[in-house]
């Protein structure tokens, strides 16, 4: 990635003279915590060489400290705020609205707040959800029960004008965005919407993908969890392997371009033999396939445990080139595909197998956020609102280099986060499950990212 072609300037509805209700300190040593200022930031690459030379920055290289600040755009008493959760269910939807209805109403006073419900379809009048009226007492037990206290649905950001139109209707001044890649390219086609009909109304994202593959941003919230759980599903997956004669374990996880949560789940396991994620290619079949590797563990080890994310391998299967209603490419499944090449191969070389296929998915999906996943969303939430207040817009609220920042949707959306096949987390993986380096039986292969 080019980082010099990229502007990391943050847009905002006009000039802050509202004085915060949140008293703060601007000097330091007094015990009190101080307000972010407009001119702190943090600097993106932290990679340097002896003797290079960095800097000087001008703005649109620097990411912009999140926080609260001095003085705000909004006048809390007439801000009518609205949150959605859009794509797919993911732990920690409910701490996040929680932690801004929270902050919204305790910190700033804003007592208008309204939960649109389903996605961005809730916004749509041929639809007829009726919005739901959040505060401090609907949120506060929220963060115990997993998926979204709203609803949530894929698709209708692409009827960009109508949801401006629900957006007039409702006479919001703030939307809040939950979601990840395809749901924050729709929230910056809002907002440039918005800018055309010269309203002012502030457009925020929070980060959310399970697969952690938004760019720029550390890490997104339930990722963690998503780790947490699917860890589980790999040590049931080793029990059963461990208690037969021949056992395997195959876990399918998610992941649909990006492999972080199988990478993750192998090294935290430490029962994974074979991960298997799409950002590295294999072979099943010959002499350097995964399927002579697994043959040779057996023969090793008498049991197998194999992580798979859903996107592996989809260049050696049958792909329908269909959409879903996010426009995400329909995948074809690699789990059942694998289970089923093993049995097939096992049994044609007459060699006794056992197999048990786990596909934990939709249970990691509907979790409750694990407590390191819930500090997160409440922090994330707790920025959001502070941004929205300064009336900054067509931005995400993310953590970078453990700082809380600014970052505009376009940069954040411009492309997907990879695992790095050459990179030290893959190579970690590596030594944690022992699986050859490669496993292609041609060495020619082009790097896939």
């Amino acid at each position: 990635m080019n980082i010099d072609s990229l502007n990391f300037s943050i847009e905002s509805l006009g000039e802050c003279k509202i004085h915060s209700p949140i008293h703060l300190s601007n000097t330091s040593g007094d015990y009190i915590p101080n307000y972010v200022y407009d001119d702190q930031y943090i600097h993106y690459p932290l990679d340097s060489k002896i003797n290079e030379a960095i800097g000087p920055f001008d703005r649109t290289k620097l990411l912009e400290r999140a926080g609260p600040r001095e003085k705000i755009f909004f006048n809390p008493n007439h801000v009518h705020a609205g949150i959605i959760t859009c794509g797919g269910l993911c732990p920690g939807l409910n701490d996040v609205i929680r932690s801004i209805v929270r902050c919204l109403w305790r910190r700033y006073g804003v007592k208008r707040i309204s939960g649109i419900k389903f996605g961005f379809k809730g916004l749509l009048y041929d639809y007829g959800f009726d919005i739901l009226p959040l505060n401090p007492d609907v949120v506060d037990d929220c963060h115990r029960t997993g998926g979204s206290l709203l609803g949530t649905s894929r698709g209708g950001g692409n009827r960009v004008t109508d949801i401006v139109d629900g957006i007039e209707r409702l006479n919001l001044h703030i939307l809040f965005v939950i979601g990840g890649d395809g749901s924050q390219k729709g929230a910056k086609e809002i907002a440039e919407e918005i800018e055309r009909r010269k309203l002012k109304i502030a457009v925020v994202g929070i980060p959310k993908t399970v697969d952690n593959d938004l760019s720029f941003i550390q890490k997104s919230f339930g990722f963690d969890t998503a780790v947490v759980k699917a860890t589980e599903a790999v040590a049931a997956a080793h029990m059963e392997a461990h208690s037969q004669i021949n056992g395997i374990g195959l876990v399918k996880l998610m992941g649909r371009e990006s492999g972080f949560i199988a990478t993750h789940t192998a090294i935290a396991s430490h029962e994974t033999n074979f991960v298997l994620i799409p950002e590295v290619p294999f072979d099943i079949e010959g002499e350097n396939g995964f399927l002579k590797h697994l043959e040779k563990r057996l023969l090793a080890r008498h049991h197998a445990v194999i992580v798979v994310a859903e996107g592996a391998g989809q260049d050696i299967m049958e792909s329908k080139n269909a959409t879903d209603a996010s426009g995400n490419k329909r995948l074809a499944d690699i789990g059942l595909h694998l289970k089923e090449a093993i049995e097939r191969y096992f049994k044609l070389i007459d060699m006794h197998i056992n197999l048990k296929y786990i596909d934990p998915s939709y249970q990691i999906r509907s979790a409750v956020a694990a407590p390191i996943d819930s500090i997160y969303c409440e922090r994330l939430g707790n920025n959001a609102v502070h941004a929205a207040m300064c009336g900054k817009t067509k931005m995400i609220v993310g953590l970078v280099h453990n700082k809380f920042v600014h970052l505009p949707i376009d940069v954040v959306v411009s492309q997907r986060k990879y695992v790095d096949p050459e990179g030290s987390l893959w190579r970690d993986a590596l030594d944690a499950t022992g699986q050859p380096i490669v496993m292609k039986n041609a060495l020619n292969f082009e790097k896939k990212h």
